[in-house]
């Protein structure tokens, strides 16, 4: 049975690939019909140069899977354990593709090419996400450096968060074997009742809880739906490129392109912030 292959998920997000080999993107200017805030500057492509300017920001909104913890390759694998368990034919990356940033209920509708129930969609979800955890907790890694930027940032009087599809089964994962100190102020995941990616209705939720300015956020996304999700809400971004190139991730928003935040620590990005109440 081959399913999910016609059901439509919005604006295309290009292909799930691991980062390598592919060239930088081309500096370019940006900021041009953004209306979220001051002009950007110019991107920073990968390899990590400076921002071209200083920055107001109050805080700081983390993606979860593929941002936080280098957890995607185990999200393919899980989807691929979950078809053969009962016998579908999926094609894998282009799931990927389509779902990417979406609620758990989008997922399944994207599976099955179909809107499922409530019920269905909560008996994928709980199969799937717990292949998943099974899978990657014997390889459970952050995206390097992630632990020790989002210390370093809440230091300067930052505020952290998280903005993520997951549900909060996964977040609770991710959350015990990260072990963040101090904790994110507010986690909004994605069975709450908002929808996924790239509505941005899951960093706004966050911004309101934290009492932060969308303006003076930045978000930190490795998907295209996120970094779009960030455009709507108002929010800039930066790219971790840990399942997409720079090119896909790109957007007048988008501050930076990283492979992974040792980066950010060793062009010193935090020092370009003005922290803002």
């Amino acid at each position: 049975m081959r399913v999910g292959a016609d059901f439509a998920a919005g604006p295309p997000q290009g292909e799930i690939r691991p980062f390598g080999g592919q060239r930088p993107a081309q500096r370019r200017s940006v900021g041009a019909g953004f209306a979220a805030g001051p002009p950007q500057g110019e991107m920073c492509p990968l390899g990590g140069q400076r921002p071209a300017q200083r920055r107001s920001v109050g805080a700081l909104i983390f993606d979860m899977d593929g941002t936080m913890v280098d957890s995607m390759p185990w999200h393919a694998r899980a989807w691929v354990e979950f078809a053969r368990r009962r016998d579908l034919s999926v094609d894998v990356p282009d799931l990927m593709r389509r779902t990417t940033g979406r609620t758990a209920f989008e997922c399944a509708c994207e599976l099955m090419g179909r809107t499922v129930s409530a019920e269905e969609a909560a008996q994928i979800t709980h199969e799937k996400e717990t292949i998943y955890r099974e899978l990657f907790a014997a390889e459970f890694r952050e995206v390097s450096g992630f632990r020790r930027f989002a210390r370093d940032a809440a230091a300067r009087g930052l505020k952290i968060a998280v903005g993520t599809a997951g549900d909060r089964h996964n977040i609770a994962f991710t959350l015990s074997q990260l072990r963040m100190n101090p904790e994110p102020l507010a986690i909004v995941g994605g069975d709450e009742g908002l929808p996924g990616k790239p509505r941005p209705d899951i960093f706004l939720e966050v911004a309101r809880r934290i009492g932060a300015d969308p303006a003076h956020c930045i978000v930190f996304e490795d998907a295209p739906f996120g970094i779009e999700a960030a455009r709507r809400g108002g929010m800039h971004a930066v790219a971790v490129c840990s399942s997409h190139t720079d090119e896909e991730l790109a957007g007048p928003h988008v501050l930076a392109a990283v492979r992974n935040f040792d980066e950010l620590i060793h062009t010193n990005f935090l020092e370009t912030l003005d922290v803002v109440s």
